[in-house]
């Protein structure tokens, strides 16, 4: 035993383990060797495809300053256009302290759980393509494990067509 195993998990972390420990999910948060901020990165760490990775996008609505999240396929982009007409126009990107503010998550290790305050949310329907996919646990270096039916009921949010054609 080397003692990197005794150290405590980040915050991020803790928060999301508690949080799918209390929702019943099966796998708790990992961390990895190596960083993870990017879909790419993660994938590589994980030696799966990119587009298993469900990467969380924070956006601003300007109506009303509530943040949107978009748990999208790592291989997929985001079309603004489309989160909008479901959320409500005049969406805008977020920056790293409203990111930090609304999620209690750093850019690039955002969960799609566990957030400080519950953003709306929608789930690209194109992470149902995979049997499993891995997205963040509160840390650049923390990733947990689901089916895409899990991560949608984990998070509560409606299958959406979101990404750009």
């Amino acid at each position: 035993m080397c003692g990197s195993e005794l150290q405590p998990l980040p915050e991020g972390v803790q928060r999301v383990a508690a949080f799918l420990q209390q929702a019943q999910h099966p796998h708790l948060p990992q961390m990895l060797d190596g960083a993870a901020r990017t879909a790419q990165e993660a994938a590589e760490q994980l030696g799966i495809l990119v587009g298993q990775v469900a990467k969380s996008i924070i956006f601003k609505r300007r109506s009303d300053g509530a943040a949107v999240l978009v748990v999208t396929s790592g291989d997929r982009r985001v079309d603004e256009e489309k989160v909008a007409q479901l959320v409500g126009s005049g969406l805008g990107r977020a920056d790293a302290d409203f990111v930090k503010a609304s999620t209690g998550f750093s850019i690039g290790g955002v969960s799609p759980v566990a957030h400080a305050a519950k953003p709306v949310t929608l789930m690209d329907q194109e992470l149902q393509r995979f049997d499993t996919v891995w997205a963040a646990a509160g840390h650049p270096y923390g990733v947990f494990p689901a089916t895409p039916q899990q991560l949608q009921e984990l998070t509560g949010a409606p299958w959406s067509d979101v990404v750009v054609a």
